[in-house]
């Protein structure tokens, strides 16, 4: 009998907690098939935030949901067993989310609607305040609104997982209060290692963990350092994130922009829409999948052990979607 250390490991299943196609019904989501690997990987892709409608949402799910389930390499994750299936196959998983509560309108009927379209995640405020609660570029965050404490319990209720990427601090420390599901941090880096506005304090890494939640670093160079998109400068901040919260409470999630090219010339266009947090290093870099892709052996190289990686890489992202998803 083979002694079990010789057993071949299993390829590990990839969880990119958020990425951005162009948030236009024609946008090639073909682009996904970039995460496939062996173990298979889950994406959550952006289908809308502050400016979108509901129905803008609702066409772009509709248009992207066909050709996804047209694909043969990608499949709609419609529940955690999807996302399994996609890791057998060695394909793309794929689900949405909300950078803003916004397209809800104050309607929190529609968090169901959006639930059943196939949005599995939603961040309730997006940089600056509005109906649900305050953002991270306020000079002052007054936490969440009566509103948006009643969207957190919807969203529990539901299914959908509460993401606080994006609020202010106190916003983000009112969601771990009110929420009985695990909070995450779907894209955030770590203030205490870079000083950006749009990075997490230690007391909501913390508190995102007290909920049972994952910190999922990004790979925007900005957020990781002075424009810094490299695969140790992400391992930095998941080496800092590990020391702080545990294994068990990390993940990965780049946020990276597949039209880059288009935000880097807005960037530079009209650089008064953005604070000097933004824009002062030029064009933004960002890690693309072929980056992510490489950080398994980053993280083995460092000497994580095995379940370590396996729970970075997707394991924890994935506890927390079969624990909320309904």
């Amino acid at each position: 009998m083979a002694h079990a250390d010789s057993v071949p490991r299993r390829p590990r299943l990839l969880w990119e907690q958020h990425c951005c196609l162009p948030l236009e019904r024609h946008a090639d989501v073909g682009e996904l098939v970039r995460y496939r690997r062996p173990g298979g990987s889950f994406v959550s892709v952006n289908v809308g935030y502050v400016p979108h409608s509901a129905e803008d949402v609702t066409g772009l799910i509709r248009s992207w949901r066909e050709r996804i389930a047209a694909d043969d390499r990608l499949r709609p994750a419609e529940s955690v067993g999807d996302v399994e299936a996609a890791g057998r196959d060695g394909n793309v998983a794929v689900a949405f989310d909300l950078e803003d509560s916004g397209p809800l309108a104050g309607r929190l009927e529609r968090v169901r609607r959006f639930y059943e379209l196939g949005v599995r995640t939603m961040l309730p405020s997006y940089n600056n305040r509005n109906a649900a609660g305050g953002g991270c570029l306020d000079a002052v965050d007054e936490g969440l609104t009566a509103y948006g404490r009643a969207l957190v319990r919807e969203m529990n209720a539901v299914g959908m997982v509460v993401d606080g990427s994006h609020c202010g601090a106190r916003t983000g420390l009112d969601m771990c209060e009110v929420s009985e599901q695990p909070v995450i941090y779907s894209h955030s880096c770590m203030r205490s290692l870079w000083d950006h506005p749009r990075n997490i304090t230690d007391e909501q890494a913390k508190e995102c963990a007290a909920t049972g939640g994952v910190v999922g670093i990004t790979g925007v160079g900005i957020f990781l350092g002075p424009n810094d998109a490299s695969v140790d400068a992400l391992v930095r901040h998941i080496d800092y994130a590990v020391e702080l919260v545990g294994p068990e409470h990390v993940g990965v999630s780049t946020d990276y922009p597949f039209d880059h090219a288009d935000f880097n010339a807005m960037l530079e266009q009209s650089p008064e829409l953005f604070p000097d947090s933004y824009t002062r290093w030029g064009p933004i870099d960002f890690l693309p999948p072929e980056g992510l892709l490489t950080v398994e052996d980053a993280l083995t190289a460092r000497g994580y052990p095995d379940s370590a990686v396996t729970a970075i890489l997707g394991g924890n992202f994935h506890r927390v979607a079969a624990q909320v998803w309904q």
